[in-house]
């Protein structure tokens, strides 16, 4: 996969976004704010694949919906090709919404049930005038076939119910790919998938960013597809809806600073017993994440971190660049070197 020969142009670029959310407390008492995303900064280049991770509750998928104009930032700037989205034409505005497409998680849920993927495909490239009556069929037939569901005969008179999960998210991908899109924001795409299935998505997703230079933003909370599918992008990792660390995705994941991707790490699972056994183990003060509506003071992950001081608790960390790193965490310059396997191990 081929993510940072290709960044010249850039897509996305959000500056300092935050997204509130706001609860009802009754009928004469003030919503309750949430913050659910704050102070992001964020750039996506053409064609290149960012990985975003983070435990589920992070503000990975909101991150998702407001690149792609599902949320409005309630404050920050966002652009799209250097132009600020809330001043667009209504022109660049249409070009922005198509450019974008989201593969869902949940692809029975994305697809309607009452749809032959002809109509589900079909539909969309005619009101978007990507297809007409006398040609529909075979665009229809042209994007089955390049997310290999053939024979395309076999599965174009299909209802979702009727398609294996795998084969629905390939439908998914198609459905997107008609719109020609310049950036996919792929969430969890495999998370519902058999795992002997998973490589060939992610192997689909990495030849139409190679072949067609589609940027991919892919979101998901297990690392070992976060390595797989952005083995030469970047990765961005998120912690209750900030960005605490920010890199190349091996060189951050072959030195991790920040003690959240640390922890990360060490839950991975290793098939290896005599290698899992001899992991080094990170403690963190608790495993659950706090509640978005009683946000922690400072840093955020103070809570659970098991290096935290009292500036933690009090002053929120400023991004530092650390090598080829940016890292939010006050402590990032006293922190031990970070191995995954105790030392006796090596060389075995």
């Amino acid at each position: 996969m081929n993510s940072q020969k290709k960044g010249v142009e850039q897509l996305v670029e959000l500056n300092n976004v935050d997204m509130n959310f706001y609860k009802s407390n009754g009928l004469f008492k003030k919503p309750q704010e949430l913050n659910a995303l704050h102070n992001i900064n964020f750039k996506i280049h053409k064609g290149e694949i960012v990985v975003v991770v983070g435990e589920s509750g992070s503000g990975k998928s909101t991150l998702a919906n407001v690149i792609a104009g599902l949320l409005n930032p309630t404050a920050g700037t966002y652009q799209f090709k250097g132009k600020e989205i809330h001043s667009m034409t209504k022109e660049e505005a249409k070009e922005y919404r198509n450019s974008i497409q989201i593969i869902q998680q949940d692809s029975y849920a994305a697809l309607n049930p009452m749809r032959t993927m002809l109509k589900s495909l079909g539909d969309p490239m005619l009101i978007k005038k990507y297809a007409t009556k006398d040609n529909l069929l075979e665009e229809v037939n042209k994007y089955l076939e390049t997310v290999d569901l053939t024979p395309t005969d076999q599965f174009i008179n299909k209802y979702p119910h009727q398609m294996s999960g795998g084969q629905r998210q390939r439908a998914l991908i198609a459905r997107a790919l008609s719109m020609k899109p310049e950036l996919i924001l792929a969430d969890e795409p495999v998370s519902m998938i058999d795992v002997s299935l998973r490589v060939s998505i992610l192997n689909l997703l990495a030849r139409l960013n190679e072949e067609r230079t589609i940027a991919i933003l892919y979101i998901t909370h297990d690392l070992a597809t976060a390595r797989y599918v952005g083995r030469d992008g970047r990765i961005a990792v998120m912690y209750l809806g900030e960005i605490v660390e920010t890199g190349n995705l091996q060189e951050v994941l072959s030195n991790p600073q920040h003690p959240y991707l640390q922890a990360l790490l060490t839950a991975v699972p290793i098939p290896d017993p005599r290698l899992s056994r001899k992991r080094t183990e990170l403690g963190l003060n608790g495993t659950e994440l706090p509640d978005i509506a009683n946000m922690p003071s400072g840093c955020r992950f103070h809570t659970r971190c098991m290096y935290c001081k009292e500036i933690c608790k009090t002053k929120r960390p400023k991004p530092v660049q650390r090598g080829s790193s940016t890292v939010a965490c006050h402590l990032v310059d006293e922190l031990p070197k970070f191995e995954l396997f105790k030392k006796e191990v090596r060389g075995d």
